[in-house]
């Protein structure tokens, strides 16, 4: 459970970074596919940094797949919203809401709740229908960031943020079944198809779109489905008569995050002129 936190910590500090360097990147080609937009951030600093902590977190976050519920490493990752803006409120200044500063108490209260009821990671290998099956889905969001590069800006930041989740929620899943280096494993390729198109989709949805839905799009994805493969597929469980707290920690979790989905956003100087005080996203300032 630590590790999967300190991977949420990496993760939102990350996300900062990435979406700065996104915004500040040259508009492309327009796809949510971009390779030109990748190859423009990575020639960032902020960009690059924000990919070494993601490479920390991704470490972490194998180590806590290994020995937890996919369901309890997903909403600790959906967390790093909360991380985020915790951390934007203290260094950047930036004002919460008293409803946010709520949210933050929320997703803790959720992922206590999951610590609490949480059993053991189940122990299935999934067959070789669900391996292939893997595999298809990531090349799946491949093609979903694709069309949701032609939608219109309203529809674009939702379908490429969620593709991103799914591309995320894609390396969850395979980590959970990689058993050793074996390259004839369809899930190897799975995991480097996931982890690099979701890279991609999300960072078109950062530079095109809303990044609040963007974000709302991705926490969704990431979390909901692999829960839902662990559980009905690999086994995972909760300690015994406790089921119920998991579902209502996750839930709890989750939504306390996408109240904070605007985190997700780079931050922006208020109006005010006040050079020491700045906020995050693109809405209305909010007063704590």
């Amino acid at each position: 459970m630590i590790c999967a936190l300190a991977s949420s910590v990496c993760f939102g500090a990350a996300s900062v970074l990435q979406a700065m360097a996104a915004r500040a990147a040259q508009p492309g080609t327009g796809s949510g596919v971009d390779v030109t937009l990748m190859w423009r951030a990575l020639r960032q600093w902020r960009y690059l940094a924000g990919l070494g902590m993601d490479g920390l977190g991704f470490v972490l976050q194998i180590i806590a797949l290994r020995t937890l519920p996919i369901y309890v490493v997903g909403a600790a990752l959906a967390a790093s919203l909360a991380v985020t803006a915790v951390i934007a409120s203290r260094v950047l200044r930036v004002r919460l809401s008293r409803v946010e500063w709520a949210a933050v108490a929320v997703v803790c209260a959720g992922l206590a709740l999951l610590a609490l009821a949480s059993g053991r990671e189940g122990h299935r290998d999934g067959s070789d229908a669900m391996r292939w099956a893997l595999l298809a889905t990531a090349f799946g969001v491949l093609l979903l960031g694709v069309v949701g590069g032609r939608l219109p800006q309203r529809s674009r930041a939702l379908v490429l943020g969620l593709g991103a989740g799914f591309g995320f929620g894609v390396v969850e899943v395979a980590v959970r079944l990689i058993d050793g280096i074996d390259l004839t494993d369809p899930v190897w390729y799975a995991l480097l198809v996931g982890g690099g198109s979701a890279f991609l989709l999300l960072t078109s949805a950062l530079q095109r779109g809303a990044v609040t839905t963007a974000t709302a799009g991705a926490v969704l994805g990431e979390t909901i489905g692999p829960a839902i493969v662990g559980v009905a597929w690999l086994g995972d469980t909760t300690r015994e008569g406790y089921g119920w707290m998991a579902v209502l920690g996750f839930a709890v979790a989750v939504a306390g995050s996408l109240t904070l989905a605007r985190f997700g956003e780079p931050p922006e100087p208020v109006p005010d002129g006040d050079p020491a005080v700045t906020r995050v996203g693109s809405g209305p300032e909010h007063e704590g």
